[in-house]
C-alpha cells in the first residue's frame, strides 16, 4: 500500500514507525518549523526528525486547504492517509483523495474525550480508564466511526507523561492491527460512535496550572499528574510561587484555612484545601530545579507551619 503519513509530535513517531515497517510510506506531512528553546531558533518536529531518518520525503504546507496542497496530496496517489496528531484541518476533499480514506490514532476511547488534550483530561476528571481508538476520519472533530480500540487503566500514580508514552504505543500497535487487516482484505468494522457519553478535552492552557487552595485536595493531586511534564501545576507556597511536579491528596485539613502550611517533613509539606489537605513531594522553586520537599525545606527553614 501507498501510504501518506500526518503527524507533528513526540505522540505520532511510534505510529509513523508502525505504518513504515510493512508498509510503503510514500511521504510524511507534519507542520512547519516552529521558533523553539531559548533562541527561538526553528526547530523541526519530532516526526520530521523520524522521517528524514528514515529516508521519507517532508511536506510541510502550512494549510492543507489550498487547491496547490490538494494537487500535490492527490499526486502521491496514496492508498490511505494515517492521520496523528498532525495539528491540521483535513477538509473534506482531503479526506475523499486515498482510495481507502483517512485513519486517526487518537488517544482516548470514543466517544469521551473527542478533542485536542485527551490524555490530561482524562487524569483530571479522574477517569478509570482510557485507551487508544484507530478512527475512520469524516468532517466532524473525531466524530467518525472506530475500526479499532484497546484500554488501558489508569493508576494513582500516572502523569500526563507516563500515560502519553504508554498511549502512543498502544496507539502504534493498534495502528499495526488495522494495517495488518487492510492489507490481508479484511478492513476493520467501522462501529459508529454512540452518542451518549460524548465530551471534549479542550487544549491545555497555561493559566489551568494556577492551583486553588480553596479546591478539593483530590481534584488538585489529579491536575498536578495530569499537567505534568506540561504545563506543571504551580500555586503560592507561604509568599512564594512554585511549580509542583508531584503531590498526593491526605484527608486532614486540621480545619486550617486553605493554602495554610499545616505540616512539613521530609514526606512533604502539607498545605490545607476546601477539603483535605495536598502533600507536596517535588518542587520548583523559580528559576531553580525540581528538587525534593526535603531539599526545599532545608533551603526554606523559616517556612511558617501550623500543626
Amino acid at each position: 500500500m501507498r501510504i501518506v503519513f500526518a503527524g507533528t509530535p513526540e505522540f505520532a513517531v511510534a505510529s509513523l514507525g508502525a505504518a513504515a515497517r510493512h508498509h510503503e510510506v510514500v511521504a510524511v506531512y507534519t507542520q512547519p518549523d516552529r521558533p523553539a528553546g531559548r533562541g527561538r531558533g526553528l526547530m523541526p518536529s519530532p516526526v520530521k526528525l523520524d522521517a528524514i531518518a528514515r529516508g521519507i520525503p517532508v511536506f510541510q504546507p502550512e494549510s492543507l486547504k489550498t487547491p496547490e496542497a490538494q494537487r500535490q496530496l492527490r499526486d502521491l496517489q496514496p492508498d490511505l492517509m494515517i492521520v496523528v496528531a498532525y495539528g491540521l484541518i483535513l477538509p473534506r476533499a482531503v479526506l475523499a483523495i486515498p482510495t481507502h480514506g483517512c485513519w486517526n490514532v487518537h488517544a482516548s476511547l470514543l466517544p469521551r474525550w473527542r478533542g485536542a488534550a485527551p490524555i490530561q483530561r482524562a487524569i483530571e476528571a479522574g477517569d478509570s480508564e482510557t485507551g487508544v481508538c484507530l478512527m475512520q476520519m469524516e468532517a466532524g472533530l473525531d466524530t467518525g466511526p472506530v475500526l479499532l480500540h484497546q484500554s488501558t487503566p489508569i493508576s494513582d500514580t500516572d502523569t500526563g507523561g507516563l500515560l502519553h508514552d504508554r498511549l502512543a504505543e498502544m496507539g502504534a500497535r493498534v495502528l499495526s492491527d488495522g494495517l495488518g487487516l487492510l492489507r490481508a482484505g479484511l478492513k476493520p468494522v467501522p462501529q459508529v460512535q454512540p452518542q451518549a457519553g460524548v465530551t471534549y478535552a479542550h487544549k491545555l492552557d497555561k493559566a489551568e496550572a494556577r492551583l486553588d487552595w480553596s479546591q478539593d485536595a483530590a481534584a488538585l493531586a489529579r491536575r498536578v499528574r495530569a499537567f505534568n511534564p506540561w504545563p506543571v501545576a504551580e500555586a503560592a507556597l507561604a509568599g512564594e510561587r512554585v511549580r509542583i511536579h508531584g503531590a498526593v491528596p491526605i484527608d486532614d485539613n486540621r480545619g486550617k484555612a486553605p493554602g495554610t502550611v499545616i505540616g512539613a517533613s521530609r514526606d512533604g509539606i502539607d498545605i490545607a484545601c476546601a477539603q483535605g489537605a495536598l502533600r507536596l513531594r517535588v518542587v520548583q522553586r523559580e528559576g531553580g530545579k525540581a528538587i525534593t520537599a526535603a531539599d526545599y525545606l532545608n533551603a526554606r527553614r523559616d517556612l511558617p507551619v501550623e500543626g
